[in-house]
């Protein structure tokens, strides 16, 4: 009888013990503003439908890769698998973590030792699947899931057994020598202090972890790293990699790591919560409400209009003000770009504390348009730039014109992407929709000047052979444009030193003499210069809203 006693002792004790568990679960999500909640369950909902339990990962969620499955989103849905506790969440979280962590490279003599396949199918990197930067290996995934790993131990380390926290941990020391391997402009690599979000990622992961494992070493680095990023941004008081819908998302994600997670004693620990000020003060200043987009200029963009693509800025401005307020549709996942709705945990998980960080006023600007008003800034990426770029954007109720004028080493920005980099561009109501007029960069330096309803764009260092190719808007009243008159919303009166005499070509999904660029179907402008030009060449553009005068 004693023996039947207290095994209905032990069995009653687990049973309160897993009682306990799921009332913890359920406080810590409910534990979480509306808006967080509903992040994390919406963007959870929707993995949901692409985990492979069998296997312990998601399928790729792009949906295009023939039931490939993928390792990145697979470990941020693990961590939202966390927060949620519910049935065997924890179970499928813990089976993703181990075979995350088990098919990371451990060749210490290799480039990408410490990096994280990006699909489990992938052949092993050798003579037959050569190494590619940035393609057959992503560096930036040791900061991607080495963030997310540090999160799991930081919040959730109370669900994972003894082992799997034995197994991240190694996995993050491990990752943290491998990105010490990076150093930009040796083995193909960018990874500069002002490559911002990869690097305030890897400052706070070697800062963490090697006080972590108690090397310090480890811990140095990460500060001195995080020293060199700082002092950046102390030159201009803005990011580097400049206002960009996904990757300012991505930053300000580290910089909230920083504030959240290291110890007083970090530099990291210091800054971060000013960095994040800083870059929330530049950013409420050019996100317009009503419009609901950032103005620009942008650095990197994955599209014209933050309301057709997924961005992770969408996703903060979600959790700050409702995702009715947001940039986002009532069906994020049919957006362009829609694979980031998986950095919804994520978001999710730091949401609430990321808002104790933020001043009222900023929270107000962002709720609600504050009237006309000019932003002006400067921003520094070297070795690109060879000069800050000089960055001035004109906000009006229905109109915007942003941007920024630059001396750089390359087209196309830093990262050398044409289709990314949008150095001016304008945006306005059309009465149904949002028009968008965007430079295509083909020169390494660009004069610009903005006022209201006005650009200028020079080529300081253009001759006879330079284009300007404006980027326009499809326009749902207007399904063929045969010129300028047919803009929707706008009249454009262009002027300058370039032949008027323009071509018009367009870019679409199943056809046209141009392309789509990121998903858009566009309108391709392009104005050149007479043959025998000597001079700069300038174009301007007036720009009147109907029924303007």
């Amino acid at each position: 009888m004693p023996a039947v006693s207290t095994m209905w002792k032990l069995l009653t004790e687990l049973a309160l013990a897993g009682s306990l568990f799921r009332v913890c679960s359920a406080s810590y999500v409910s534990s979480m503003s509306q808006n967080a909640q509903e992040l994390l369950n919406q963007s959870m909902s929707w993995m949901d439908s692409f985990y492979d339990s069998d296997v312990g990962y998601l399928y790729d969620v792009d949906g295009s890769a023939a039931l490939r499955h993928e390792t990145r989103s697979s470990v941020w849905y693990a961590l939202g698998l966390l927060a949620r506790n519910q049935g065997s969440d924890v179970h499928e979280a813990e089976k993703v973590i181990r075979n995350v962590v088990g098919a990371q490279f451990k060749n210490e003599s290799l480039q990408w030792y410490g990096d994280y396949q990006k699909y489990p199918e992938e052949p092993m990197i050798g003579d037959v699947y050569p190494p590619s930067i940035y393609n057959s290996w992503d560096p930036n995934w040791r900061g991607f899931i080495g963030t997310t790993l540090v999160i799991m131990m930081e919040e959730f380390s109370h669900l994972l057994s003894h082992k799997t926290q034995a197994l991240i941990i190694q996995s993050l020391a491990d990752a943290t020598v491998g990105d010490s391997y990076r150093v930009g402009g040796v083995d193909d690599d960018n990874l500069y202090p002002s490559y911002s979000n990869p690097s305030i990622m890897r400052a706070f992961v070697s800062g963490w972890t090697g006080r972590r494992i108690k090397d310090k070493n480890m811990t140095a680095a990460g500060e001195a790293y995080a020293k060199d990023i700082i002092d950046l941004f102390e030159m201009t008081n803005t990011l580097s990699e400049f206002n960009s819908g996904t990757y300012t998302g991505v930053s300000l994600f580290g910089l909230v790591l920083w504030s959240k997670y290291l110890p007083d004693d970090s530099i990291m620990s210091e800054y971060g919560q000013k960095m994040l000020q800083g870059t929330w003060s530049a950013v409420a200043q050019l996100w317009h409400p009503s419009m609901k987009n950032m103005a620009g200029p942008w650095d990197r963009s994955y599209g014209y209009l933050m309301n057709r693509y997924l961005s992770v800025m969408a996703l903060w401005f979600w959790t700050l003000i409702g995702r009715e307020q947001s940039s986002l549709i009532s069906r994020p996942q049919v957006m362009s770009h829609s694979a980031d709705y998986a950095w919804g945990p994520l978001v999710a998980v730091l949401a609430d504390y990321h808002a104790s960080l933020l001043p009222n006023n900023i929270l107000k600007r962002i709720k609600t348009f504050s009237g006309e008003h000019v932003f002006e800034a400067q921003a520094y990426y070297p070795p690109y730039d060879k000069v800050p770029r000089n960055i001035t954007t004109w906000l009006s109720e229905s109109l915007t014109i942003g941007a920024e004028s630059y001396e750089e080493t390359v087209i196309g920005g830093p990262s050398m992407s044409q289709e990314s980099f949008n150095p001016a561009v304008i945006q306005w109501k059309t009465g149904g929709e949002i028009g968008f007029i965007s430079l295509w960069p083909t020169e390494k330096a660009l004069q610009a000047e903005v006022s209201p309803g006005k650009l200028k764009l020079t080529y300081p260092e253009g001759n006879a052979s330079s284009v300007f190719t404006l980027i326009v808007s499809t326009f749902t009243k207007m399904r063929t444009l045969s010129g300028w008159g047919d803009v929707q919303g706008l009249n454009v009166s262009v002027s300058g030193n370039a032949n008027m005499s323009y071509s018009l070509s367009f870019g679409g999904s199943n056809g046209g003499t141009s392309q789509t660029i990121r998903d858009f179907e566009i309108w391709n402008f392009t104005y050149t210069m007479d043959d025998g030009f000597k001079g700069t060449p300038s174009l301007s553009l007036d720009l009147k809203l109907w029924g303007q005068h």
